[in-house]
């Protein structure tokens, strides 16, 4: 199996990729739309063929990119999860933007609760 890149159209990416599910093609396996892609949905099928016949009747989709498949080197960093938090550590200043304390600033304390604080 391998990784084809399909053209959308901007903000179609989803709708594409469901639509491609949708159609039930046995050489079709997966079909990926990663919001950090705009205008491209990842389809996992045997060959390009099935693809092709696919995207005939879906709107949104321009086509393949290229008959040649992806690595899935190239691919594997829209497929691994992205931590919630990334780069506030211990001490920095952050603005709470929700809750009842919303606009307010606050310093970043790391504290672990032992079982009996839970």
């Amino acid at each position: 199996m391998t990784i084809f890149n399909v053209k959308t159209t901007a903000s179609q990416e989803r709708t594409v990729a469901d639509m491609i599910i949708s159609r039930e093609e046995a050489d079709i396996h997966a079909a990926l739309a990663p919001d950090s892609l705009t205008s491209y949905v990842m389809v996992e099928a045997d060959g390009p063929a099935a693809i092709e016949r696919t995207l005939e009747d879906i709107p949104h989709a321009r086509g393949l990119v290229s008959e040649k498949p992806t690595s899935i080197a190239e691919v594997e960093h829209f497929l691994s999860p992205k931590p919630d938090v990334e780069g506030i550590a211990e001490g920095d200043i952050v603005e709470l933007i929700a809750g009842p304390f919303k606009g307010e600033k606050a310093q970043v304390q790391i504290r672990v609760l032992d079982s009996e604080e839970r």
